[in-house]
């Protein structure tokens, strides 16, 4: 028997004061997101995004200005619909919670959704990427927006990450979040994982003699571990990988922005993939 939903409350709020505000602009720190598991997603396409993906959402802040618009009224009436509360708000109280002037007419308070390492399934033909100690969220949301865009089965954050579900990173990812898998992972945990992964593992390294497009990546599933910013891959998650390769440059730049080097590991793997899937 299918369970009946009540549906949500409406609320009109117009003061940066309402304990409301307070509780969702507290989403702006890491520690509440982690005491919630909530986190905030602003604009529209990023709220409509979540709700076809299917993410939960527990409130939607709505500019009342706005919510004359068709799209606005139907997401909202959504929102009620799925039991998640609708905050008519002013103008003033959605830009105290989306912290910057002229903010967009919704806010989203989604609960977080992360899935196992051990579930991520990359299938014989596809790759996931791995990401070691990314400190940056504009990288981290670009990372994510690419691997939307090649169909890679998964993203795993290794070690001391930013948190992808900051405001900063999840406007990156343009809403590419909400269709990649994401994993969390400590080193120890993913060197775990790793033995039992059957596929290839490149990771790009100061240290790699081999050009990034040598690998055989079409021989099966791959992994691509990607380093920190500065730091680059731990001794560890080297030591893991079957293939250390350096992706070559000729100018007087000494490194790739981290989200351009990974993008081109990414579809280079894919190239593979594509040919092999051609070909069969």
């Amino acid at each position: 028997m299918k369970q009946t939903v009540a549906p949500g409350r409406v609320k009109e709020v117009t003061s940066v004061s309402n304990p409301i505000v307070k509780d969702i602009r507290a989403l702006a720190l890491k520690k509440t997101r982690e005491e919630t598991g909530l986190f905030l997603a602003e604009g529209l396409k990023l709220v409509i995004d979540a709700l076809d993906a299917g993410w939960k959402i527990e409130t939607l802040v709505a500019s009342r200005q706005k919510l004359d618009g068709e799209l606005l009224q139907k997401t909202a009436a959504r929102t009620v619909a799925n039991g998640a509360d609708l905050v008519e708000a002013s103008e003033k109280v959605l830009a105290a919670i989306a912290r910057r002037d002229n903010p967009q007419s919704a806010i989203g308070v989604f609960r977080q959704k992360t899935v196992p390492l051990e579930k991520l399934e990359p299938g014989r033909e596809g790759a996931i990427v791995v990401l070691d100690r990314v400190r940056d969220p504009g990288n981290l949301g670009t990372i994510l927006r690419t691997c939307d865009a090649a169909g890679i089965k998964g993203l795993v954050l290794v070690g001391d990450c930013v948190d992808p579900f900051s405001l900063e990173a999840v406007r990156a990812t343009m809403g590419s979040i909400f269709a990649v898998p994401l994993a969390r992972a400590g080193e120890e945990a993913f060197l775990s994982w790793r033995k039992g992964f059957s596929g290839l593992v490149v990771g790009t390294h100061m240290k790699g003699e081999a050009d990034y497009r040598a690998p055989s990546y079409a021989r099966g599933p791959v992994a691509i571990v990607m380093g920190n910013e500065q730091a680059g891959l731990s001794d560890a998650l080297a030591g893991a990988c079957d293939a250390l390769v350096r992706i070559p440059q000729v100018g007087r730049a000494d490194s790739l922005n981290l989200a351009v080097a990974t993008g081109l590991m990414i579809f280079e793997a894919r190239r593979h993939a594509l040919k092999l899937g051609a070909g069969s």
